[in-house]
């Protein structure tokens, strides 16, 4: 499994030096394909590696610091748009971790904009996004209407001039999820960055990655999420972050899959951890790519692709859904 690759080159960088031309092959397919190339370019820097890879490496260093000033610079312009409102705005996922300099932001790989504002303000903040040149993606009227009345964000939006998407969230599961946590709490535990934005706590960063990954969703971009965990527990753990993570996660009901999140980050990146049976599933599904890094084990995957829409909805209302999603020619990615 080339997944388990970038595991242990991310664990332990010097673990490279022993691959040959086939297994860095496989680990750069499969770095490339869980939007970790740049983590790894920064985590093997300095070492003594072949000359393909090194440029190959290089290239992901220079992508992500182009990519961490482009996700600045849209913050901002979002910044800018939402300015006359005076509603909090938060930033979420990459662009936190790179606008409050953290070590989960170096190297990462940043595509959508994800802010949060108060849900009673939602439509204020699309009325000025919109306002300022940013569109909607989604003109299908089935997923606008689906959007608005049961998920946690507002339909994607994308900038006609710069090309770059926004996700704005109200709160970080979907309404219909059966995990509900308390979006007003989060925003209102925000850190100011002192340029107009905030970000959430690092506790609240782990709460929202692990609520991402284990609440809602297929685990696509799982070991991505993971790794994230991993660098912000490695930056602030400690007795007294580790309580408050804990409160954090009770507060929003979401200890269970913060739990689970940690023994994973632990088991996959640091000093080792027990996990269980269950968790060795979750683990099957992470790192199931082939040598090109491809995705393998797709029973697997359609079992977490259904699970996925199993936590976001009610039985009946998943059948619909899916059900209207394959007569519109949706399938889930291969």
């Amino acid at each position: 499994m080339s997944g388990a690759l970038v595991a242990r080159a991310l664990r332990d960088p010097a673990s490279v030096l022993a691959l040959d031309a086939a297994g860095w092959t496989a680990l750069l397919c499969a770095a490339r394909a869980e939007t970790l190339i740049g983590s790894l370019a920064y985590r093997v820097e300095g070492l003594e590696i072949p000359e393909a890879a090194a440029r190959v490496l290089a290239d992901a260093r220079a992508a992500a610091e182009q990519g961490r000033m482009a996700a600045l610079w849209e913050a901002e312009m979002a910044r800018r748009a939402l300015a006359p409102s005076g509603m909090p705005v938060v930033l979420l996922k990459g662009t936190a971790f790179v606008a409050s300099g953290l070590a989960a932001g170096q190297g990462r790989q940043i595509g959508d904009l994800d802010i949060l504002v108060p849900r009673d303000r939602i439509e204020e903040a699309e009325a000025l996004l919109l306002s300022a040149g940013w569109e909607w993606v989604k003109p299908d009227p089935y997923d606008d209407a689906y959007y608005r009345r049961w998920m946690h964000e507002l339909p994607p939006l994308i900038h006609r001039t710069r090309d770059r998407m926004i996700d704005v969230h109200h709160t970080i599961l979907p309404l219909t999820a059966r995990v509900t946590p308390d979006a007003a709490a989060l925003i209102a535990s925000a850190v100011p960055l002192g340029n107009g934005l905030s970000v959430l706590p690092p506790e609240g960063m782990i709460v929202h990655a692990a609520a991402h990954l284990f609440a809602d969703g297929d685990l696509q971009g799982g070991l991505r999420n993971l790794w994230d965990i991993h660098c912000l527990r490695g930056e602030f753990g400690g007795m007294e972050f580790d309580l408050a993570l804990a409160a954090c996660a009770a507060q929003h009901g979401l200890t269970r899959e913060v739990e689970r999140s940690l023994r994973l980050s632990a088991y996959l990146f640091g000093e080792g951890a027990a996990v269980t049976l269950a968790d060795r599933v979750y683990v099957r599904r992470l790192l199931a790519r082939d040598g090109w890094g491809q995705r393998t084990r797709k029973l697997t995957e359609s079992a977490f692709y259904l699970r996925g829409h199993w936590l976001r909805m009610p039985p009946l209302m998943l059948a619909r859904h899916l059900w209207t999603k394959w007569r519109k020619g949706y399938r889930p990615a291969g």
